[in-house]
Parts: C-alpha cells; sequence; structure tokens
C-alpha cells in the first residue's frame, strides 16, 4: 500500500475482473463521500489526497485504475497537471479522466480539454449524474480495449506467420521501418507516418491464405500459382477490414503491388490514383525483397538493389518522385540501412 492511497478491499465474493475508479481530492470529506457512492454502484475504489503518491504507485504497479476522477484545485499538483501524467502514463491505451471543479468559465473547461480529460462535473455534484457519466465512459474504455485487443492479435499473427519461413522473417518489419522513414522525408504528418508504419508490418498478411508449398517453391510459378499469390493485397484486405482501427492503412495492405504505369494488382492503378503509402511501400518492399535470400535466387547487395531500383524508375514500375526520397532516404542513413540488411 502506498502512502495516502486508500484501496476499497476485495472481498470474497467479488471478481479480479472489478472496475476501478482513481479518486484524488485534497478535501478528505469529499473522498469519502465519493468513495461511499462509488462503492455502493460496485466499483472497487482507489482513494488518495496526494497526486504524488498516485504516480508511484502507478509507476511501481500498485494499482491500476479503469478510470480517474480529478479534483482540479489542489495545492501540490492541479488536477490538470495530474491528468496531463495520467495520459502520458498510459500513452497510447486509453484512459478516461474526469475532471471536478468549482470553476465555471469556458477558459478552465478548454485547459481541461488540453490536458487531455474526457468530462468534467461541477461542485456540488449530483450523484446521479456522476455515476452516469463513469458508466458510459467505462463502455467506452471497454469497447477501445477490445479493439485494441484485436488489431493486437492480428499483428501478432502477421508477425507468427512470417516467422515460420526463414526466408521472409524480419520483412515485414523491416519494410515498417525503411516505409516510415521514407514518409519522414516526405514530410508527412507523424499520424500519416503511424499508419505507414503499421501498413508496412500487415501488408504482406493475406499470405496466410498462400500455401507453404507456393511460397518456398524454387521453380517457375505456374499461371494458377502466380493467380493465387496475387489474391495476397485482397485477401489481407478483408482479413483487417472488419476492424475499424485499420480501416486508414488498407491502401497499403491493397495496393502496394500496384505500378505507376497501371500493369500492377489487384486493380490496375495508375499513376496518383495509386494511394500514397501504397506506392511507398511497394518500393521498399521491393528493395527488401531483392537484398533478400528467397527459395529461387539469392539476394542482392544493396548497392545492386539501388541500381535496379533507379532502372525500373525510368520502366515506369514506381512513382518518379518517390523513388528519388527513397535514394535519399538510404543515401542519408546508408550505415544504418546496411546494418539494417546484415551490411550487404
Amino acid at each position: 500500500m502506498y502512502a495516502n492511497v486508500y484501496i476499497t478491499p476485495a472481498s470474497s465474493e467479488q471478481k479480479d475482473d472489478l472496475q476501478s475508479i482513481l479518486l484524488v481530492d485534497d478535501f478528505e470529506a469529499h473522498l469519502e463521500l465519493m468513495t461511499a457512492i462509488l462503492e455502493g454502484e460496485g466499483y472497487r475504489v482507489m482513494a488518495s489526497s496526494d497526486a504524488n503518491e498516485v504516480l508511484k504507485g502507478l509507476k511501481a504497479g500498485g494499482f491500476s485504475p479503469d478510470l480517474a476522477v480529478l479534483d482540479v484545485m489542489m495545492p501540490a499538483m492541479s488536477g490538470y497537471e495530474l491528468c496531463k501524467r495520467l495520459k502520458g502514463h498510459y500513452g497510447k491505451r486509453y484512459f478516461p479522466v474526469i475532471l471536478v471543479t468549482g470553476l465555471a468559465q469556458l477558459e478552465d473547461k478548454l485547459t481541461g480539454l488540453e490536458a487531455g480529460a474526457d468530462d468534467f462535473f461541477s461542485k456540488p455534484f449530483n450523484p446521479k449524474e456522476i455515476v452516469a457519466k463513469i458508466r458510459s465512459l467505462l463502455k467506452l474504455k471497454m469497447l477501445q480495449d477490445e479493439l485494441d485487443h484485436t488489431e493486437d492479435m492480428i499483428f501478432t499473427l502477421a508477425m507468427a506467420v512470417e516467422a515460420k519461413d526463414n526466408y521472409t522473417r524480419g520483412h515485414s518489419e523491416r519494410v515498417s521501418v525503411l516505409s516510415a522513414r521514407v514518409a519522414e522525408r516526405l514530410g508527412l504528418p507523424e499520424k500519416e507516418i503511424t499508419n505507414i508504419r503499421k501498413g508496412g508490418i500487415l501488408h504482406d498478411i493475406g499470405k496466410i491464405g498462400v500455401h507453404e508449398d507456393i511460397l518456398h517453391k524454387k521453380e517457375a510459378l505456374s499461371k494458377d500459382e502466380l493467380e493465387i499469390i496475387r489474391r495476397h493485397p485482397a485477401t489481407g484486405t478483408e482479413i483487417c477490414k472488419p476492424l475499424r482501427t485499420l480501416h486508414q492503412i488498407l491502401p497499403a495492405i491493397r495496393h502496394h503491388h500496384e505500378r505507376w504505369d497501371g500493369h500492377g494488382f489487384p486493380d490496375g492503378l495508375r499513376g496518383e490514383c495509386i494511394p500514397l503509402m501504397g506506392r511507398i511501400i511497394s518500393i521498399v518492399d521491393s528493395f527488401d525483397a531483392m537484398v533478400s535470400i528467397r527459395p529461387y535466387r539469392n539476394g542482392l547487395s544493396v548497392d545492386e538493389a539501388l541500381r535496379v531500383i533507379m532502372d525500373e524508375k525510368t520502366a515506369g514500375q514506381w512513382d518518379p518522385f518517390i523513388v528519388d526520397r527513397f535514394m535519399e532516404t538510404v543515401n542519408s542513413g546508408s550505415e544504418a540501412i546496411r546494418v539494417l540488411y546484415g551490411h550487404k
């Protein structure tokens, strides 16, 4: 137990997954009242008047609440500052925070929103209102946790499928890293760079539907086998489409085999009709394949692969502008690239 942090003891009848609420308020009477209300609603309560002790406990893993209710006006650390730190602690995971304030000015709410607050209520508060807000945010958190879990499973599946093949192990991770660097060179916003990084990881997930005998075949593929291989962008799109959080990276999965001249697959898109992330990953994917050993050939050196990229640029396979940015990316970090590819 951390100093000044009261945690509702769980009875033998309570489940381990009981939802828990963190309360932080320097006024003991408010903590006692809120604790009584929330315990009466079946929540486990973690109550404290010391923001610093709360942060210590979270960092050490002493407790892990599902939602926080913070008083804004506290002497050692304001609710705004604690809200920022809690959001930073949980990173990309959704962690709802409600701020309690006696202030009613719009400016105060804007400060709270900038700190990351998800909702507000004012003193004196209505118990029914606060319970309704907490229930609503916890439902939202449960949905977000389920989405995050499903997304994590898809990424794990993609890596597990690739790890089974000695020839492609690490391919998607390298494509992800290098594609993100090209996106940075293009000056894209951080959100788009993140999507391209995710797209690099998942671009070949559709190969889960391709039999290993075809993927490992040393001889030339038959027409039917080639057609099966060409289905993997569409298959990967169908795998990821049900998850809304992955909708923005579907173009990377579906269109990383399109060609600038319109002779690619699966849709035969041409030029700027090909989504940008598809154009970026297409170049990096091809480069990584060139320098990697495959069942049917040895890998090229980095320099040899770069010469092929430049030759194919004029032949119409890739967006010329992005090829130039790709070359700049590789040349500006040549040593790091060679480390990534084993000094080839």
